[in-house]
């Protein structure tokens, strides 16, 4: 990436207005849309994205409430929407031939669930999703607490990175081999979207729900201008807050940070580097709060936690394998392969009875870092001391590195299991789990 590909301000960085999901259905409307990625002045793109824009509206529900959407498709191939994160029921999950069928164009499929987990979620398209989310087919969802903290500011940062010509036009070759077998489709132009783009004060307490929604890039981002805590990860809360550095974020995980304003110019999402740090995206500061005191940032209300049954947990491993400078197991079909099986097979990694706890190694047997999600559940992840750590749906698994985690299997259907690096997934890096 070039220095000049960083350095954009907040005034190009525009989401959809918020809309409420909870009175009333909804319709969710994926089509051809316009949209300014690079800066303004610059050319604008054509892309694909919800409701005329890319990342599409901002879905908002409180906890316990109900969505309610009718998702329609005018593009033309198929689509789905996968609703990350959420532990929906599985005829929801919006996975064709897992949980639905396809929506071709013209068609629609209602999804209909109840958002049991306050957080920040995101949605995206699941079908050829390697190509429509990098086209831009994808959008917040947030399902706030009864009773929300304290903050005079709750904003969405969307982190992207884009393929993209000086024209403004994606460059083609969504399904590039060499591309699969490394890093994925890693784009030249990044920025972190803010939502609502509105000025913020000295001394004002802030909500900030980062989410990369890049297909494959792994975006390390430093902050500036704040001081505060992380309080979840992947929408869960944190039991004790965390210290705001270090933010590595694979594709698809998310953290929400509560912080004070400390600058009386701008806060920064920082994208560092081996050269100079590059700007991703900024919220600008104007004028100060004074009636706000100082206080400690409180742990945010738990989501439901399972406690995992350790002495009797299944023990599993799931070994990555394939890719570029790595020998590819005997039985893989494809770029990638977990457990020596590349795509869908018709038996699942395992099957699990309701409430049966599971322990799986992830192994990284390749030259690359991997994020693995699982659809319909969250894990704990298991510390270096035995400990289980963050709750998460989506584990960063560094490459030829081993990381535990634990689940405990209480969403009822067929579940997917895979690379958010999508790239990767295309290619190969998916499995499934049953639970009856």
């Amino acid at each position: 990436m070039k220095r000049r590909d960083f350095l954009i301000t907040t005034c190009a960085a525009a989401l959809a207005p918020r809309i409420a999901l909870a009175s009333a259905p909804f319709d969710l409307v994926a089509q051809p849309v316009i949209g300014q990625i690079l800066p303004e002045g610059d050319p604008v793109t054509e892309m694909l994205g919800f409701n005329g824009s890319t990342p599409g509206p901002v879905l908002r529900a409180r906890q316990g409430d109900t969505f309610d959407i009718r998702f329609l498709n005018q593009i033309d191939e198929g689509s789905a929407v996968h609703w990350h994160g959420l532990r929906i029921d599985n005829a929801m999950d919006g996975v064709p031939g897992m949980t639905q069928d396809v929506i071709e164009t013209g068609a629609e499929f209602t999804y209909s669930f109840r958002a049991p987990d306050a957080g920040t979620f995101w949605y995206h398209s699941h079908n050829r999703s390697w190509e429509q989310v990098a086209k831009g087919l994808y959008g917040p969802l947030i399902v706030e607490e009864p009773t929300p903290p304290d903050v005079d500011h709750d904003l969405i940062v969307m982190i992207d990175d884009w393929r993209i010509t000086e024209a403004g036009a994606l460059v083609d070759g969504f399904e590039n081999r060499h591309d699969q077998a490394h890093q994925g489709r890693l784009g030249n132009f990044a920025r972190a979207l803010v939502e609502p783009n509105t000025p913020v004060r000295r001394g004002d307490r802030v909500r900030l729900r980062l989410i990369n929604v890049a297909t494959d890039r792994i975006f390390p981002i430093e902050l500036e201008g704040i001081d505060g805590k992380i309080v979840a990860f992947d929408g869960m809360p944190l039991p004790n807050p965390q210290e705001v550095s270090n933010l590595l974020f694979a594709p698809a995980q998310r953290a929400d940070i509560i912080a004070d304003v400390t600058s009386a110019d701008q806060i920064a999402f920082v994208f560092p580097t081996r050269d100079d740090p590059y700007l991703l995206g900024k919220i600008p500061v104007e004028g100060a709060n004074t009636t706000r005191q100082p206080s400690g940032i409180p742990a945010l209300p738990p989501n439901e936690q399972k406690q995992p049954d350790l002495d009797n947990a299944v023990a599993l491993t799931l070994t990555m394998q394939g890719g570029a400078m790595s020998r590819p197991a005997s039985t893989q079909t494809d770029i990638w392969a977990l457990n020596g099986q590349s795509g869908l097979t018709d038996t699942p990694l395992h099957r699990f009875e309701r409430g049966q706890a599971a322990r799986i190694r992830l192994v990284n047997d390749t030259r690359f870092p991997h994020g693995i999600h699982l659809h319909g559940h969250h894990f704990f992840e298991v510390g270096t001391d035995g400990s289980l750590g963050a709750f998460r749906d989506t584990s960063l698994v560094n490459a030829g590195g081993t990381r535990d985690i634990v689940c405990v299997f209480d969403n009822p259907g067929n579940w997917l299991l895979h690379c958010h690096m999508l790239g990767h997934q295309a290619a190969g890096m998916k499995t499934w789990v049953e639970v009856s």
